[in-house]
């Protein structure tokens, strides 16, 4: 599961697709956490807002939102909870900059015209649901040794 923290502009059509899909089923196991994915580690942060439903909501809609930017249709139907104004998540920019990382790598396999539009940018923004703050990777996060922090 990659719920990411980067704002979904940065996400390429498969990236794009596959975010709106994990997120539900995300959404469909965060009231359970002992079911499936319940216990995926991308789920602290939700679970740790006052109002995960509500969190997960926002995360979904703003997918949904840079998906009707495109053209493309996801079926907003499919958010159980009404989006309000979830209070943000705060993510470490250590988070955003590993993932800007693992996304880049991803779209020069995948995508690379979509890596190229983006070859220049050092600091992505992140999710609308998420505030960047100072500090190292999550500590939920796995690395892979390839993507991991670098060291001083």
């Amino acid at each position: 599961m990659r719920l990411w923290s980067l704002h979904p502009r940065y996400l390429d059509r498969q990236g794009l697709a596959a975010c709106w899909r994990e997120g539900l089923l995300a959404q469909a196991v965060l009231g359970r956490p002992g079911a499936g994915y319940g216990r995926h580690p991308q789920l602290e942060r939700f679970r740790a807002h006052p109002d995960p439903s509500d969190a997960l909501s926002f995360y979904l809609s703003a997918i949904a939102d840079e998906a009707d930017a495109r053209g493309y249709s996801f079926a907003r139907a499919k958010i159980t909870a009404y989006p309000g104004t979830a209070q943000h998540i705060p993510v470490t920019r250590g988070q955003l900059e590993y993932e800007w990382r693992h996304l880049r790598a991803k779209l020069e396999r995948r995508s690379p015209a979509a890596a190229a539009r983006w070859a220049e940018l050092l600091e992505p923004e992140p999710h609308p649901l998420f505030i960047a703050v100072d500090g190292q990777i999550a500590t939920w996060e796995r690395p892979a040794a390839a993507l991991a922090p670098r060291r001083a």
